[in-house]
């Protein structure tokens, strides 16, 4: 029995992670308060649990006093005496009592309430005695929920912590069961037990994984000056090397970008800059801006402000996607950042309003021109282009394309009076002969292979002789066509035509198909 109850005590400190003497205290206490439930108007009643044996032992103590008042809690020295015969006063004097003989239900439920609520104590208790000088490390954390915005993540052994929607990642999608990096932002010691709050967007939780990867860094050989992050976007680190013999974008970068690849997939493929910190605030806030070139860097020092130069080209580059590169060059180099093109600090540096200057893509105001390059023609007129009629007949010239391209009225003139020279010769070369020069077109025959066993002829279309000049259609060609086609398609079928076949192919009106 005794260790049955030691060996239960041990499980259950296991499970809570609680050391075995909380148990004992929260058993002590829970036993303690049944005697007291059955004894209310008695005295206070104290319990011991040995650790070795499991022994549990129940007094009463008494205080040994001139003149006693409570005789639940003070007794004479002479009644003390009687106990202990060398007893003094103001000694502490413990009597055994036994168990209650009548314990019951009230009793049980009430010392396991006592066991219950001590435990969830201690469990607080150690949770933020852990958790409270781990603050600002990195711990992986599985992530049990997510919901209105937040997740829940399981930190240790059945730990929850809170990662707040203001410190998740943007665009990051986090699911249950997955397993990530988190930094221990605070611990607060609530009502309801310590509240563990962890952060995935967080400047510092860059750092520690730089710390973990680059290992000049964590020995301090490379050192990082500042971070500037936008979770899940884009971050500018500045690193300097304590050593001349350090490169420290090299260290932090690593061979082939293995050591920074390793932390852009921690945080999600989030883009890192690693830039190289400057004493000299012109350089610094130079290297913030990379990868825009910078012409120029115009500080004030009293106001914290900064006018940058970039050329024409590098504005937008300068400034970053919803300017978010200038935003974060401000944050590292603690200057307002404002950027400027070249050519619109040379127009106010010469006293010209900006405004003057039209807007990029903006239309061009009425009785302005566009700045664009005009293809010319050339100055020489094109070579004459021949046109070849299908009958015999002279070259027929068309200046066109020549007197188009040529910008001189003279040589204008001199192709229209040419064009209305040649139209009517050309007009009277189109013209249709009459019937005695038209005669009739042979188109000759069109040999085949030997293969296909005959010759097809062309026939000769002969032009009527009471309408010669009549416009000839189709439905005057094709009967002549099909009649000759049909016993040359007779004959190519050959003997393996059926007789049932032939009806079948024969339609209403007596031809075969």
């Amino acid at each position: 029995m005794k260790n049955d109850f030691l060996l239960a005590i041990s499980q259950l400190a296991a499970e809570k992670n609680l050391a075995r003497e909380v148990i004992f205290q929260a058993v002590e206490a829970a036993l303690a308060s049944a005697y007291r439930r059955d004894g209310e108007e008695g005295p206070e009643v104290h319990v011991r649990i040995s650790g070795e044996t499991g022994d549990i032992s129940a007094f009463i103590q008494k205080t040994v006093v001139r003149k006693v008042e409570d005789t639940n809690l003070e007794m004479d020295l002479e009644e003390a005496r009687r106990y202990k015969a060398d007893a003094r006063i103001d000694d502490i004097l413990e009597f055994e009592v036994k168990p209650p003989e009548n314990a019951g239900r009230i009793a049980a439920q009430t010392a396991k309430q006592v066991v219950l609520q001590r435990l969830r104590e201690a469990e607080r208790g150690a949770i933020y005695e852990e958790y409270a000088d781990k603050q600002g490390e990195v711990l992986l954390a599985t992530v049990q929920r997510v919901e209105n915005r937040q997740a829940t993540v399981e930190i240790g052994r059945g730990t929850e912590a809170l990662l707040p929607g203001s410190e998740m990642v943007r665009n990051e999608h986090l699911r249950a069961g997955q397993r990530v990096k988190v930094l221990l932002l605070e611990v607060n010691d609530e009502v309801k037990g310590p509240q563990v709050i962890v952060s995935r967007g967080h400047r510092l939780l860059l750092r520690r994984l730089l710390e973990v990867e680059v290992p000049e860094i964590a020995q301090g050989r490379v050192e990082v000056k500042a971070i500037a992050r936008e979770g899940g976007h884009r971050s500018k680190v500045a690193v300097h090397g304590r050593a001349a013999s350090v490169d420290p974008i090299g260290a932090c970068v690593g061979m082939r970008g293995s050591r920074i690849q390793n932390v852009v997939n921690e945080l999600g493929g989030e883009r890192v800059d690693i830039i190289k910190w400057d004493p000299d605030p012109v350089e610094f806030v130079t290297n913030a801006l990379s990868p825009a070139q910078i012409v120029e860097v115009r500080l004030d020092d009293e106001s914290r402000e900064a006018v940058i130069i970039v050329p024409d080209s590098m504005l937008s580059l300068a400034i970053g996607k919803e300017g978010q590169n200038a935003r974060l060059a401000a944050k590292l180099s603690g200057y307002r950042i404002s950027i400027r093109s070249q050519s619109g600090a040379e127009r106010d540096d010469e006293g010209a309003a900006i405004v003057e200057a039209p807007a990029a893509f903006d239309a061009f105001p009425p009785g302005t021109e566009p700045d664009l390059d005009i293809l010319q023609l050339p100055d020489e007129p094109l070579p004459p282009i021949e046109i070849e009629v299908p009958r015999p007949a002279a070259a027929v010239s068309v200046p066109a394309a020549a007197a188009v391209a040529s910008e001189e009225p003279a040589a204008l003139g001199e192709a229209s009076q040419e064009e209305d020279v040649l139209f009517p010769a050309a007009l009277a070369e189109m013209e249709v002969p009459d019937e005695e020069t038209r005669e009739a077109e042979d188109y000759g025959e069109e040999e085949f292979d030997e293969d296909e066993g005959e010759e097809y002829q062309v026939p000769t279309l002969v032009v009527p002789e009471e309408r010669p000049t009549a416009i000839r259609f189709a439905e005057d060609v094709l009967p002549a066509r099909e009649e000759e086609d049909q016993p040359k398609r007779r004959r190519r079928r050959g003997p393996r035509v059926e007789e049932d076949d032939l009806e079948d192919d024969i339609d209403y009106s007596g031809r075969i198909h």
